[in-house]
């Protein structure tokens, strides 16, 4: 099978997926995964409304409308939407925005951040893109944009291909150009189970490469992520805490590793992550 075929990277994702050290170690990966998404709603909530994150957003939305990709007409989905940090700006460029989340503590953000902002352009449908069925809901080459930004709901071949299923326009995807937020775990996962923590999933070089091998033609930027990566300590104690939940009993030494590790990478009470992490956004015609 040759790297030129989308079967190949089909495959080669799927693998890496089946292989992933931190699927196979979930003690109940979509409930406790949604408790932490539940959990971290607040910090989540402030953390993407910093200054940095919302010129980057307003710097997007500004060339997706000169492109002619979001217009007035235009219908999105927005997957994974969280507490509207997309869904908020692309409702007041388009005609209506289906803002998908499944942690209720987020859409409830959501559904605030829009009623005290006077937007009334937004339907919130609770489920993960993965328990979505197009059918079903009459989604099949449905929306106009279907907008995919960080989000664990792409996580596989499967997903991937459901959105270009979605589109009668364009798709946008931004998701790590490498090791990502995953790495700032890993030396914990090592001492914790004796094992590398391994590639993440959402690298971007599996969904370009299908994408690409299946006809496509992307538009790729690649930049540094800077400045969000900054966060209160207590608010980093409280995202790793809620990270190894879903693998492990969270006990009083495991607590004590984790605050050495915080603390060995905070400076004036600020956790930094450790590494250069790196975004990757893709934006195609499905046509």
């Amino acid at each position: 099978m040759s790297v030129l075929e989308a079967e190949f990277w089909e495959n080669q994702w799927q693998k890496a997926v089946d292989e992933s050290p931190a699927r196979k170690r979930a003690l109940n990966f979509d409930i406790e995964k949604m408790d932490r998404w539940n959990e971290m709603a607040k910090d989540f909530a402030g953390r993407v409304t910093g200054e940095k994150a919302t010129a980057r957003r307003m710097k997007t939305l500004a060339d997706l409308c000169e492109r002619g990709i979001l217009t007035k007409d235009s219908t999105v989905l927005d997957i994974g939407a969280g507490p509207g940090a997309w869904a908020l700006p692309l409702a007041e460029h388009c005609k209506h925005v289906t803002a998908l989340e499944p942690a209720d503590a987020m859409a409830e953000i959501l559904i605030s951040r829009a009623s005290e902002n006077g937007i009334t352009n937004i339907t919130v449908h609770r489920s993960t893109w993965q328990a979505v069925d197009l059918d079903a809901l009459n989604w099949n080459n449905n929306f106009d944009l279907v907008f995919a930004s960080m989000t664990p709901g792409v996580d596989g071949p499967a997903p991937f291909k459901k959105m270009l299923a979605a589109c009668r326009g364009h798709c946008y995807l931004s998701t790590f150009a490498g090791p990502g937020c995953q790495s700032q775990y890993s030396p914990l996962w090592e001492i914790f189970f004796d094992e590398p923590l391994g590639h993440t999933i959402y690298d971007i070089i599996y969904p370009f490469n299908l994408v690409y091998t299946m006809g496509y033609r992307p538009i790729l930027s690649l930049l540094n992520w800077e400045g969000e990566n900054a966060m209160d300590r207590e608010e980093a104690l409280r995202m790793f805490n809620s990270f190894f939940e879903d693998y492990m009993e969270i006990t009083r030494d495991a607590k004590a590793d984790i605050a050495e590790y915080i603390d060995q990478h905070t400076k004036d009470g600020k956790f930094v992550r450790p590494g250069a992490i790196r975004i990757g956004t893709m934006i195609w015609p499905v046509d």
